[in-house]
């Protein structure tokens, strides 16, 4: 698959999801990825980016922040292009946190289940057009 030039910040706190949502985004031709395991070191690496990621991609249930309030001070300091939750919670608590992003003014893309499905992250991933 053609390399893809958008620069995706990963945040997820599992090491295995961690590696395995990495190798699913290589496979669709993101090179450009920023792994972190909390939100502390997300803030981090987004404070010391010279331009905002084009997509954040982060877990709910991170042990230091959830990931909707992570999503929210990113966007709201411009970190961040766009956002798409990730979690195991079930599926009516996925949507009510993605409607509550929404209502907040939020740039989600949408939300996945996890473990990651790899179709339903190409739709959320390639509808988008360049940021």
């Amino acid at each position: 698959m053609p390399s893809n030039p958008l620069c995706i910040l990963l945040v997820e706190d599992h090491p295995f999801q961690l590696l395995a949502t990495q190798c699913l985004l290589r496979s669709f031709g993101f090179e450009r990825l920023t792994p972190c395991e909390n939100a502390a070191q997300a803030v981090h690496l987004m404070t010391q980016a010279d331009m905002p990621f084009d997509i954040l991609l982060c877990d709910q249930c991170l042990p230091d922040l959830p990931g909707l309030e992570l999503i929210e001070i990113a966007s709201r300091q411009r970190f961040i292009n766009a956002a798409i939750l990730l979690s195991g919670l079930p599926i009516a608590e996925l949507s009510a946190l993605h409607v509550q992003a929404l209502e907040r003014g939020l740039p989600m893309l949408g939300y996945l289940s996890k473990p990651l499905n790899k179709e339903e992250l190409s739709q959320l991933l390639f509808p988008l057009p360049a940021l």
